[in-house]
């Protein structure tokens, strides 16, 4: 059970809001009152959905169109093994369901996200605390912080609850819960009203940590109450929702549910209502028929297959620094058009860097500096509390540590006249400023004072040149004040730094700080990653838009957002009090156009990628805080980081940077735009190789008697078997099409436009080539009878059996020869046809396990098949080379209608 103070107590004095936790702003809760809170009210911890079931995970594997079509195949080739007597095991049921278990345990192992994700949200909690309890400091779990508790905060801390500052001043890292890249300082004074999540700067939060300084809290929520239980609750109600690809593939099964059920009750109907079906036996054919219609319809291999290809995706991603949770995920990634983007430790560094130095002589990069520019770095970093570990890992406060690494990178002891720290007066909220007394070798005293601008600037006299001190006159002092707007308006923070003599101070003291000499300016960001540009132009080329969304300042996030080439310079930004003015259809207006959103809250997030997905988009999250992690999930596909995120996001998102990598993404939407085109050819493939064999047996009991396939009592004998139907597609639909996962990608990738949400991943003009092959298929291998059947258009002599296998034999040369084909809906199958060894293998053994089934007595039992001479070989292989033809005559025809489509356009 969680607790709360009630109202926000973040516009209410400390006092007031002491009163209604009933508590003692020094002397905190008694002992025997936090016991008894802490017993009604509960742990202070986050509260998990209960876990789903084994078995119910498992039976949702099962949940697929695809999935019943097998199952229904199953049932009717057992009904029809049943009737007929149950002689021998029921070979194609098993199989079948084999098939279908496999696929089952597949996903299986894909599960437990959410409950994960909750579970990582509560290891983010802090594990011990330091309270006072009648007036005395103790430390307790996390656990056991009750509301009313009196926190006692130090640098490094982790803030075990939501708590209302009484004393002291704080800097405490929220990027996890804001997106605020710099620390926030944090006092006791109340606001004048309620403002947003981060600038509530008289609170502290559960799961953010003390950077600096130190303070005493007074407890007002706990558990679920805090802002990282809000996030947790919104994580647990927010629903996964399917990827497109995963909503084609399922409207495909339908497509092909009814395309079955129709042509079977035509099949079966027309053989009843024209054929006189004696008994039980004549009845038992026409239902073979009907089952095997089912599985020349159904690629039974499509599932498995699809896992498969995905999953080597995933291992190639994997290699580039891209983990992904969910198989499925891989394919949206490659379909998105939109990135939304965090900023703080994804687009940026996650650490403060000086960038731009100010002095006399003007504005430069920091690692352009002049003289006068080190000077002010050097000294900026001597007047710090900031340290270096032997391993020379820094440590401190984010800004001060920003002077340290500067002043190690582009200055030396001698830019700062080689003084050495004597004393110093520290920094404060109240004083904004810190000095230090350092000293030379020749003894002489020097005072150095580092702060805010503004306080800086009232106290000096005189600036730096390199000619000389001079007085700092209001004509320089108006240029000091543009250059600080400058920086200002490019999203820094700005720091002075200037000095004194102090020849005779035996120590750092307040009265010393006046009469300074301004050496310059720094301009401190959160610097974008190197290769953070690069990525946006290619995403942006790939015809995917960049979203920042960040709980930064907004024209910080503009100036950022400029600097990555993502907006104009002058580009709009919305604010998360601009969200909430704006209602679902303004919201969807706005994301049209406005592509920076800054101080914003979890809510805010989830807003804009609902309003983004309405509008059409496909839209993948990129996040590390807590504040990303609902978003993450309600996104076509989250994207998390791994080195710097927390893990609250690693276990809500479907995919992990583990680089930290804006980067790493352009190289995953290559991959998954890859995935997509493997996935096409094998859907080309396997649609019309099972297309071929459905049109075959359908075309064959319509055409029965011409063909010669009726038996002696009248009966129409069924094209193919069921047996050797599922054959085909075991032997084509497995080895050949997984072989095409390894062809290349094309080299075009990323210049296309994303596949719009809605549009079919199979078109028109790709099933006008399913058509158009399947068709030439069936033809052949209806031809195959007419040429060894007696009767027809051409007479022959061969039996039923005879025929039948050399008509099943034809079929599975022509479904190896589409495989080649099925590589590109217009590129000619001669292009790299050499290229995959995998393919030719795949083909290879295929080819030896069928001359196998034609000549192994054994296998001629279990397939109904019977020896093909050479003769009727040779005649199979030409007949089954008709269908490549045809398809390189398609291909040449749409080739040269797309030229004369460029042309006419261009």
């Amino acid at each position: 059970m969680a607790a709360t103070a009630g109202p926000e107590p973040s516009t209410r004095a400390a006092g007031d809001v002491a009163a209604d936790v009933r508590t003692d702003r020094e002397a905190g809760l008694a002992p025997e009152d936090a016991a008894a809170r802490l017993a009604h009210d509960g742990p202070n911890a986050l509260t998990a959905a209960p876990p789903v079931p084994a078995w119910r995970r498992l039976l949702a594997q099962l949940a697929d169109p695809l999935v019943y079509l097998l199952v229904g195949a199953v049932a009717l080739s057992l009904l029809a093994w049943s009737v007929e007597g149950r002689e021998g095991p029921p070979y194609d049921a098993i199989v079948v369901a084999l098939v279908i278990v496999a696929n089952a345990v597949i996903g299986f192992a894909q599960e437990r996200r959410s409950a994960r994700a909750v579970e990582a949200l509560q290891r983010m909690a802090a594990p011990h605390a330091v309270v006072v309890r009648g007036g005395d400091r103790v430390t307790v779990p996390a656990s056991a912080v009750v509301v009313g508790d009196l926190l006692v905060l130090a640098e490094g801390d982790a803030i075990a609850a939501d708590a209302r500052m009484v004393a002291g001043s704080l800097w405490v890292a929220e990027a996890a819960l804001t997106g605020e890249s710099a620390p926030v300082e944090k006092s006791s004074a109340a606001l004048r009203a309620p403002v947003a999540l981060g600038d509530r700067t008289s609170m502290v939060f559960a799961g953010t940590a003390a950077t600096r300084g130190s303070a005493t809290a007074i407890v007002t929520a706990t558990a679920m109450d805090t802002e990282t239980g809000r996030v947790a609750a919104m994580l647990e109600s927010t629903p996964d929702d399917p990827t497109p690809l995963q909503r084609e593939i399922a409207r495909l099964g339908r497509t092909l549910g009814l395309v079955v059920v129709v042509i079977a009750i035509v099949v079966v109907g027309s053989v009843l209502l024209t054929r006189d079906v004696d008994g039980l036996p004549g009845l038992v054919d026409v239902l073979f028929l009907g089952v095997a219609l089912a599985v020349a319809a159904v690629p039974e291999g499509l599932p498995a297959i699809m896992s498969v290809v995905l999953a080597l995706g995933v291992q190639r991603m994997a290699g580039r620094n891209a983990i992904v949770k969910d198989l499925a995920s891989v394919e949206t990634l490659g379909s998105a058009s939109v990135i939304c983007s965090d900023k703080t430790g994804t687009l940026t560094e996650n650490r403060m860097a000086i960038t731009q130095v100010v002095t006399a002589s003007g504005a430069a990069p920091v690692d352009g500096a002049d003289p006068l520019g080190r000077r002010a770095v050097a000294l900026g970093a001597l007047a710090s509390d900031a340290t270096e570990r032997a391993d020379g890992r820094l440590d401190g406060d984010p800004t001060e540590v920003a002077f340290l690494a500067a002043a190690r990178a582009h200055a030396s002891p001698e830019d700062q006249g080689s003084l050495t720290r004597l004393d110093s007066v520290p920094f404060s909220s109240e004083r904004r400023r810190m000095s230090v007394l350092a000293g030379s070798a020749d003894g002489a005293r020097t005072l150095v004072v580092k702060g805010a601008p503004d306080v800086v600037l009232d106290r000096s006299a005189r600036q730096e040149t390199a000619e000389g001190d001079v007085p700092l006159d209001p004509d320089r002092r108006r240029r000091v004040e543009r250059a600080l707007e400058d920086l200002a308006g490019r999203g820094m923070r700005t720091l002075a730094v200037a000095v004194r003599e102090a020849a005779d101070a035996p120590a750092a003291s307040e009265e010393l700080e006046r009469e300074l000499t301004l050496v310059g300016l720094v301009g401190i960001v959160d610097p974008p990653r190197d290769a953070a540009r690069l990525a946006v132009a290619e995403a942006q080329r790939a015809g995917i838009r960049v979203v920042m969304i960040t709980g930064d300042h907004p024209r910080t996030a503009v100036a950022i957002a400029g600097d990555l080439g993502i907006v104009a310079a002058d580009a709009p930004a919305l604010t998360g009090a601009d969200l909430d003015g704006l209602d679902d259809q303004a919201l969807a207006d706005a994301v049209g156009d406005v592509s920076v959103y800054a101080r914003v809250a979890p809510e805010h997030k989830l807003r804009i990628v609902d309003a983004l997905q309405a509008r059409g988009a496909v839209v993948a999250m990129t996040g590390d805080g807590v504040n990303d992690a609902p978003a993450l999930r309600s996104a076509d596909i989250g994207v998390a980081m791994g080195r710097g995120g927390t893990e609250v996001a690693r276990e809500a998102a479907n995919m992990i940077l583990t680089d930290d990598d804006f980067a790493t993404i352009v190289e995953a939407v290559r991959e998954g735009r890859g995935i997509l085109d493997t996935i096409t050819r094998f859907l080309r493939f396997l649609l019309a190789s099972n297309l071929g064999e459905v049109l075959a047996v359908f075309l064959g009991v319509l055409a029965a008697s011409w063909l010669g396939l009726i038996a002696a009592d009248g009966a129409v004998l069924a094209p193919l078997l069921a047996t050797q139907i599922l054959w085909i597609n075991l032997l084509t639909d497995l080895g050949p099409a997984l072989a095409v996962s390894a062809e290349e990608y094309a080299d075009d990738l990323m210049d296309r436009r994303p596949r719009p949400l809605g549009t079919p991943l199979i078109g028109r003009r790709m099933w006008a080539g399913i058509a158009v092959t399947g068709l030439a298929m069936a033809v052949v291998t209806l031809a195959t009878f007419d040429l060894l059947l007696p009767g027809g258009l051409i007479e022959g002599t061969a039996d039923v059996d005879t025929a039948r296998t050399a008509a099943f034999t034809v079929l599975v040369i022509a479904n190896l020869t589409v495989v080649f084909s099925a590589r590109s809906e217009t590129v000619s199958v001669a292009h790299r046809l050499l290229t995959n060894p995998w393919l030719w293998g795949a083909v290879g053994l295929s080819l030896a396990l069928q001359v196998a089934v034609v000549h192994v007595p054994a296998l001629n039992s279990a397939f109904s098949t019977a020896p093909l001479d050479a003769r009727q070989w040779a005649a199979c292989v030409a007949l089954a080379m008709v269908v490549p033809a045809v398809s390189e005559v398609r291909k040449a025809v749409l080739r040269s209608r797309d030229r004369r489509a460029r042309a006419a356009v261009g």
